[in-house]
């Protein structure tokens, strides 16, 4: 009996003290999380008053609506394109991952349209899961993002035929 004693105290003392460690992410990794949904809630509360505190002078969203938006100022203003078409907007996060350099947030986006755009008509309600990227500097800011969303929620937005993709499927 006493020689299982030694061995199950030096079990249960490493079990025990395992519990009481951080998770393994860095600190690095957990102001990048805190950023990531900082960004999410200014689109919630349509303020973008702190966008230079998140997003890198130099930054770069590789899933702007018209192409790649360059430069905080650019993607100032389209931030606050974002918020004058959309109300009600809500992000939940399904699930987040993060180290050192990247930021993925697995989001269920919703709102409402304030205005006709990109094929949305103006007091209609939208959905969608989405997958936010965002790539750190070693200053802590956002240097990259990319938005990645389902083709069906893409074609539901864009009031699209989900049969055949929009696309002429006649052969020639």
């Amino acid at each position: 009996m006493k020689k299982l004693l030694f061995p199950s105290l030096i079990l249960f003392v490493g079990f025990c003290s395992s519990c009481n460690q951080q998770s393994g992410t860095s600190d690095k990794a957990k102001k990048n999380l805190e950023t990531a949904q900082a960004v999410a809630k200014m689109f919630e509360s349509h303020d973008f008053s702190k966008v230079g505190d998140y997003i890198a002078a130099d930054g770069v969203d590789h899933s702007g609506p018209r192409g790649e938006v360059k430069g905080l100022d650019s993607i100032k203003a389209e931030f606050a394109d974002f918020g004058n078409s959309m109300s009600d907007m809500k992000n939940e996060t399904v699930k987040e991952l993060a180290d050192d350099d990247y930021v993925f947030q697995w989001m269920k986006e919703s709102w409402t349209m304030t205005r006709d755009e990109m094929g949305m008509k103006a007091g209609t309600k939208q959905n969608m899961d989405a997958i936010e990227v965002s790539k750190f500097n070693a200053d802590g800011k956002i240097t990259d993002h990319w938005s990645f969303i389902s083709m069906s929620d893409m074609m539901k937005m864009m009031q699209m035929p989900q049969g055949n993709m929009g696309m002429d499927t006649t052969r020639h």
